[in-house]
């Protein structure tokens, strides 16, 4: 049962199926969604600044100043267009990345702004096989000093890199392409960074848009994380939103059909229509998906598993399961 308007069950009920009244009040909640600039984060519509044009006083003389500004030459450099505030994040914000692979992907970012580079001598011979010629200047450093300055037990490799956090980015940069249709994948409260690290790097590797987490109940950026990525923080975006059922909505009105991953569904994953524009989400290992998440979904599917004494995949597994189950989908589709 795949097609929106045969299931049966609460969860699985269409978009077009729902009740007109409950459509009506969900754009009377949310009249703009996706609109970063007409609203603010709490979801309520920005009033109008009281000092901009016309106005008197600082903030009218702020506006002017700015208006100005705009036919002075750009002298910024491409990966400082962004953000006015690369290289200036405060020190306690800054980011230790280790590893050969997170290192190696950092200093290939554009985006990614690296304040110092410390190597061993058998760091900066990695380095040299992958053929890195950083812009930053090389700190010679040994094993102990590098140990001092990462998480116990952090497997550095000979190289650490202190670097600024990436810029935010949002859900509506990774669909901007309405021809695009490149999975992307949800995670409902995953909090360890190992899994979402590894579940980046499978997103990497079948060539997902991005994965989407929440700004609470999701680990930050860390090197821990990046570690576990092997490289893919630097190449899959990492999308933090304040409402995941927001996120999941405005997937839905880009054409999306997102598929929620749940043990106790009735339909199989391999026998669900992938070869679309398709959202993947993902529960927290033991709990699953919350209710309400569940209930956003358009439908739940099931890895089919063999009778064991273990129970369900982890989470990083099942985001590999279903991400090649997509990619063989899309795949045999296209023959």
């Amino acid at each position: 049962m795949t097609k929106r308007d045969t299931r049966k069950t609460g969860f699985s009920k269409s978009r077009s199926d729902r009740p007109e009244k409950q459509t009506a009040q969900s754009r009377q909640r949310d009249p703009g969604r996706g609109a970063h600039a007409a609203s603010s984060g709490d979801g309520k519509a920005r009033a109008p600044r009281a000092d901009s044009a016309g106005t008197k006083g600082p903030g009218a003389k702020r506006f002017d100043a700015d208006r100005a500004d705009t036919n002075k030459p750009d002298t910024k450099r491409p990966d400082e267009k962004r953000s006015g505030k690369r290289g200036k994040t405060p020190r306690d914000k800054r980011v230790w990345l280790f590893g050969q692979h997170p290192v190696t992907a950092a200093l290939a970012n554009p985006n990614r702004w690296v304040h110092r580079l410390l190597a061993t001598p058998q760091g900066r011979e990695r380095l040299e096989e992958d053929n890195v010629q950083p812009d930053t200047a090389i700190e010679e450093a040994d094993g102990k000093t590098l140990e001092g300055l990462l998480p116990e037990g952090a497997v550095h490799q000979g190289l650490a890199a202190l670097c600024d956090p990436l810029d935010a980015v949002f859900v509506e940069d990774i669909i901007a392409d309405p021809s695009e249709s490149k999975p992307i994948l949800i995670l409902d409260q995953v909090t360890d960074p190992h899994n979402v690290g590894a579940i980046l790097r499978s997103a990497a590797v079948f060539g997902a848009a991005g994965v989407i987490i929440q700004d609470r109940n999701a680990p930050p950026e860390s090197g821990t994380l990046a570690k576990s990525a092997s490289g893919a923080l630097e190449v899959v975006p990492l999308v933090r939103t304040g409402n995941l059922s927001q996120a999941i909505g405005v997937l839905q009105n880009a054409g999306y059909w997102v598929v929620g991953l749940a043990g106790e569904a009735d339909d199989m994953l391999q026998k669900t229509r992938l070869n679309r524009r398709t959202a993947i989400v993902l529960g927290a290992e033991g709990a699953g998906l919350r209710r309400l998440t569940a209930e956003r979904c358009d439908q739940l599917v099931r890895i089919p598993m063999a009778p064991n004494r273990i129970g369900s995949l982890n989470v990083s597994n099942a985001a590999a399961v279903a991400l090649y189950e997509l990619w063989r989908s899309v795949s045999a589709a296209e023959v």
